[in-house]
């Protein structure tokens, strides 16, 4: 079943039709600057020292950002996101720098996100990430399919009898999509190091075993969610809601929908309140999260993980034991301290730890910087090799 075939009506008319295929990427360039140079044509916005900073989508809009957190300077902290059709569903791919890979470029930092998978809510993590390696690797996020709002230039889906066919926006088109993704757009002799979040370490572990020739140098798996998602307590929590009680879900979701961005800021601000250390970067990718679409996109997808997600893959982890680091929470309601001792005594040689810094399973709303900084520290010495 296909969620996202139907939109909910847009809130913004298309502002014009350029002509320009949407098999090409569209790209956004975040801008700190008091000068936004327009793409496309010879004109600049210019804007007073109180004035709010703008984001600049090509070639259409240029849109206001009343949430710039972590202001950086140097130019190799600029991120850019595209825009693309991938297995005919969009997709947002956030980059820290190189944006176009060839056979010269050795080594890549992918993110695969959890559920929600908005490669915004990354941002902090992978500005860090970036900067750890003296930004000579390029670090890039792929957002689950159908789960970022799309520029009015595109629609959610490419071909909506194609998408229902493949079923992109379930757990296995999720997966056929990230494996898309890497024979289109990176080079089959770059070497991978592969960041999974919750769900996406799922995800990586059917990559690795449906393409065993993938060049995985290394792959970290943060609060893994590779078994038993449905007993777990949120699991327990969760399921009626994602497997029953979905379609009533989305009322809520749609009534959202309606209100002003500046409202869901407003309110999401509110609801995460309790977060000391709020990283206000999530809070613009949360206002796209309710846009209505990609909610019911996230809740199709987190219904069949409940389903599916039984079993741990202890072939495919054997296999690549070498190659795993999996990070534990001490309070993850997704997967418990239980499932840590499982799997550390299946597999007593492998790299698979237990937090000791009370990170929450959502790391990126308040520890993307410090979780970057204790990846690279593990992963230091293997890319010396």
């Amino acid at each position: 079943m296909l969620l996202g075939k139907y939109p909910f009506k847009k809130k913004i008319e298309r502002a014009c039709q350029s002509g320009r295929s949407t098999s090409s990427p569209i790209r956004i360039q975040h801008f700190e600057r008091q000068e936004v140079l327009i793409h496309g044509s010879n004109r600049r916005h210019q804007s007073s020292r109180n004035s709010p900073q703008y984001l600049e989508i090509f070639p259409f809009f240029v849109f206001q950002a009343d949430e710039m957190e972590n202001m950086v300077t140097d130019s190799r902290d600029q991120p850019q996101t595209d825009f693309i059709y991938c297995c005919g569903a969009n997709t947002e791919v956030l980059k820290f720098g190189s944006r176009q890979l060839n056979s010269g470029h050795k080594l890549l930092f992918l993110v695969i996100p959890g559920n929600p998978g908005i490669v915004g809510y990354y941002k902090t993590f992978m500005l860090t990430l970036h900067s750890m390696f003296g930004y000579h690797h390029p670090v890039w996020a792929v957002s689950q399919a159908g789960h970022c709002v799309p520029p009015d230039s595109m629609d959610m889906v490419e071909d909506a009898s194609l998408a229902a066919e493949q079923d992109v926006f379930g757990l296995n088109g999720q997966i056929e999509h990230k494996l898309a993704f890497l024979r289109k757009h990176v080079p089959r002799e770059t070497s991978l190091v592969l960041i999974g979040h919750s769900i996406g370490c799922y995800i990586i572990l059917e990559m690795m075993k449906r393409d065993p020739e993938l060049k995985i140098l290394k792959a970290v798996m943060l609060f893994p969610t590779i078994e038993r998602m449905v007993e777990t307590p949120q699991g327990k929590v969760m399921t009626p809601v994602l497997c029953h009680m979905r379609y009533v879900a989305y009322l809520p979701v749609f009534l959202l929908s309606l209100l002003p961005d500046s409202l869901k800021g407003s309110l999401i601000k509110l609801v995460f309140g309790g977060i000391r250390y709020l990283d206000l970067s999530v809070v613009r990718p949360t206002v796209g999260l309710l846009s209505g679409d990609c909610a019911a996109n996230a809740m199709y997808m987190g219904g069949q993980e409940m389903k599916k997600v039984l079993e741990r893959d202890n072939i495919t982890i054997k296999k690549n034991l070498e190659k795993l680091i999996f990070y534990y929470g001490a309070t993850d309601h997704w997967c418990p301290v239980q499932y840590y001792l499982d799997i550390k005594q299946d597999f007593p040689h492998g790299d698979i730890r237990l937090c000791e810094k009370g990170f929450r399973h959502a790391f990126v709303l308040d520890a993307g910087r410090d979780v970057a900084k204790m990846v690279a520290e593990w992963i230091r010495g293997d890319l010396r090799t």
